[in-house]
Order: structure tokens, then sequence, then C-alpha cells
């Protein structure tokens, strides 16, 4: 009798066959995992161009002079003269966490913005708030202002100082010194350490005391390691991260402790230089 032998695969052969579409199927993953992360840096770059410019409109139609990067919360007549107002948490039923509206719409800058709402927030920034107990609705920015811009309402806060040793600009021909190319006007904040419309460079330790360095706010890392910047010349630019003490765990639907010493942070020293000048 004829016996008919039939081809099939064995078990070793089946499991190299799956074993060589997992790798292939990781490394498809990677690359598009890579190239979404490129076109977020993209995007955000975009909208710190788009917001800087915006600033700079706001200016030139206002004699040179510059928004402050917060008001003054207990002062309702400084309000109109910030770029944004509001505090930012993880509140779901206060409405300016997840309403722009409420705050981007009501901003100086706004008719500036072509009514673009995204270009407050990073694209790589998925915080949320929970609304109604069960309603995920994302943060209406991630972006923040250098705080040596305006400052509170045009004054150092009264923190002493830190703040009161350096230039607060005011006006648009102030930034001179050091230049408008070397001044940050908006950066992504990360999503446990926004709180006001302003990002506050701790000055301690300039410019060659690297053991008073640290922070008083937390900068983004949203672009694997690196952070969005826009400057008062109109560049933008994403600057990557060189200390792991500037990029601490994230605390999910949380405030972390942003304020620290963090010495020999070269991190700390670039903020610094790219923040102010002494007065």
């Amino acid at each position: 009798m004829l016996q008919v032998r039939r081809n099939a695969f064995t078990l070793i052969e089946l499991l190299v066959v799956v074993g060589i579409i997992a790798i292939l199927a990781s490394l498809i993953l990677a690359s598009l995992n890579k190239g979404k992360l490129k076109a977020y840096g993209l995007q955000c770059m975009s909208n710190h161009r788009q917001l800087s410019l915006a600033w700079r409109m706001y200016s030139d139609d206002n004699s040179d002079q510059l928004l402050f990067a917060s008001e003054l919360p207990w002062m309702p007549e400084t309000f109109a003269g910030a770029w944004i107002t509001g505090t930012l948490d993880f509140d779901g039923n206060k409405e300016s966490n997840w309403n722009p509206a409420l705050t981007i719409g009501q901003s100086p800058m706004w008719p500036y913005c072509g009514k673009n709402y995204d270009i407050w927030k990073c694209p790589a920034d998925h915080s949320y708030v929970t609304v109604n107990g069960s309603q995920k609705k994302p943060r209406v920015r991630s972006i923040s202002m250098n705080i040596f811009l305006g400052g509170w309402a045009g004054t150092d806060g009264n923190w002493g100082s830190v703040f009161s040793d350096y230039k607060i600009y005011k006006t648009q021909p102030e930034l001179a010194d050091p230049g408008p190319s070397k001044v940050f006007v908006f950066l992504d904040m990360r999503e446990d350490s926004i709180d006001m419309g302003n990002f506050a460079t701790r000055m301690a330790g300039w410019p060659n005391d690297s053991s008073a360095y640290g922070f008083y706010d937390l900068p983004g890392f949203y672009h694997h390691r690196a952070c969005g910047f826009s400057f008062a010349d109109g560049h933008s630019e994403i600057r990557r991260w060189l200390n792991q003490d500037t990029m601490r765990p994230l605390v999910p639907n949380g405030l972390i402790n942003d304020q620290y010493s963090s010495r020999d942070n070269q991190d700390v020293a670039w903020l610094q230089d790219h923040s102010t000048r002494p007065k």
C-alpha cells in the first residue's frame, strides 16, 4: 500500500517562526514609537513658536510692555496684565482645569493665537482630570512663562534676594541684556509641578556656586528626557536634560515636591543662564 507523506512544521520550527515574528513586531513598534515622539517634538516646537509670536504681537501693540508671568491672586486689578490666570491642579470639580474658555480664552494673548487652544499644551502631555466621577477630560495647558518676564504683576513677589537681586523684565528693550535669543519665554512643565502660569528658576548659586543649585519648579521631559522651549527672539527648541535629578519620577494625578536642592546640576545652570541676569 502506497503511503502519502505529509509535510508539517515541527513544534521547534513553529516556535522559531513565532520568535522571529515577535522580534520583527518589536522592531516595527519601536520605529513607530520613535516616529511618534519625533512628531510630538515637531508639533511642540510649532506650538511654542506660535505662542511666542502671540506674546510678541501683544507687546508690539502695547508700547513694548511685557505681560506678567503671574497675577497677584489677591489683587484682581492685576489679572488683566497676566498672560494667563488661575492655578492648575487635579480637581475635576474645578472647571478651569479642563475648560480652556475660562482661562486661555480670557488671556490678553488669546486674540493673537488664531483661536487655537491646542498650542497651549504639549501634545505629549496626556494628563487629565476626572469629571463627575467617571469622565476623563484633558487639562488645559502644559506651558508656563519664565517668571522673570513680568514677574508677579511686575514685582518679585516678595520672595527675597533669590528674585529681588535679579532683573524682572518689563519691556522688550530691557531684554538686550543678555539678548532675546538667550532668554526663554515659555517652556513645558511636567504635569505634577505646573500650577500658576509661571516657571520660577532658582537663581541661587548663579553663575559659579553649583553647591547652591536647586529647583522651585520642575520642567517637563515629555520628549525623551527633553523639554520644549521658546525664546524672546521667536525661535523654539527642544532641550535635552543631562541630570537624572531634573527628571524625578512623576506623581500620577498629584503634585510632586518640586522645591529641592540639586547640587552640581548642569540643567539648573542652563536654566539660570537663560532666565535673567543680576540687576
